[in-house]
Formats: structure tokens, C-alpha cells, sequence
């Protein structure tokens, strides 16, 4: 359960909010010599403003297929270079964009949601399965199952918090 909370986490984080962040462009793979490569292996990111990335390549013959990729992203971003450095400015959200990338958050929200409910089913099965073959007792698998089920419910509730404090960040003007 742990192991979804992480990674809906680094998910988050590659969601917009308004301010420029290297883990905005995680997801985007550039065609190097035929290999969808990440970006962050062919060139570095910084955040030089809070409105700005820049991306400088190892290989300065890559800038217009890196170009590309970004444009081709669905991010919304359009990238402009000077030969050695490309510069991605980070447009402001328009409202139907921010709407449209909660929609998006609670898309991904309820994917986990469903991962944890997928693990703690995992879980009672595995104490049904102990108590059939009477390895544990009805009453110690009663307390587990309520304990699987208290762990869920906190979990849940993490999941929960998370996604409002991402909710609000995105919606939130600058």
C-alpha cells in the first residue's frame, strides 16, 4: 500500500500546476536514433525562474528532436532554442486547462484507490486461505481481517489528503 501511495506521488508530480518543474517533462520520450529515450538521459534540466525550464543537450544535433517531443506532449508548452540551450517557458493555466488537469488528478486518484483495494483483497484472501488450512484460528483471522481493513482505511485516507492538497495547488492563481 505503501508502494501506491509512492507512486501516486511521483505522478502528481508530474502534473502541472502553473510553476516550472524538471518533473513536468518526465514523461516525455525522445526518438534518439530510433530508441524512445527519457529526456533527462539525453540532456540537463534546470529551473533557472519559476516560469521557466531550460534543457541543454549532450548531443547538440538532438535540440530539434527534443524540440519535438515536447511539442508533441500534451503538456501545452512550446519550446524555442538558440543552438545549444532550449528554453520552455511555462505558460500560465488558463481555468478550462486547470479544470481539465483535476480532472486528470482524480483520473490517476481513483486508479490507486483501486490498487489499494486490489492489495487489501490480496491480503483477506491470503487470511482466508491461512484459516482454511488451519493456520490461524476464526478469531485471529477476524482480528486480521479488521486490521487489513483499518490499514486500508488509512491508507485511503492519505491517498485522499493527497490528492486535495494537489487539487488546490492546481486550482490556486498565482
Amino acid at each position: 500500500m505503501e508502494k501506491v501511495l509512492a507512486d501516486l506521488q511521483h505522478l502528481m508530480g508530474t502534473i502541472r500546476t502553473g510553476r516550472a518543474s524538471v518533473s513536468l517533462l518526465e514523461p516525455i520520450r525522445v526518438d534518439y536514433y530510433g530508441t524512445p529515450t527519457p529526456l533527462n538521459q539525453l540532456a540537463a534540466l534546470h529551473v533557472p525562474e519559476p516560469n521557466l525550464i531550460t534543457i541543454q543537450p549532450w548531443d547538440v544535433s538532438q535540440i530539434g528532436a527534443i524540440e519535438k517531443a515536447i511539442r508533441a506532449s500534451d503538456l501545452g508548452l512550446n519550446p524555442s532554442n538558440d543552438g545549444r540551450i532550449i528554453r520552455v517557458p511555462i505558460p500560465p493555466l488558463t481555468e478550462e486547462r486547470r479544470r481539465e488537469l483535476v480532472k486528470h488528478l482524480h483520473a490517476v486518484a481513483e486508479e490507486h484507490r483501486v490498487a489499494l483495494r486490489a492489495v487489501r483483497r490480496e491480503a483477506n484472501e491470503a487470511l482466508k486461505k491461512m484459516m482454511k488450512d488451519k493456520l490461524i484460528s476464526e478469531d485471529d483471522e477476524r482480528r486480521a481481517l479488521d486490521e487489513v481493513q483499518k490499514i486500508t482505511d488509512t491508507h485511503m485516507e492519505k491517498l485522499e489528503q493527497a490528492v486535495k492538497v494537489k487539487e488546490k495547488e492546481i486550482l490556486e492563481l498565482r
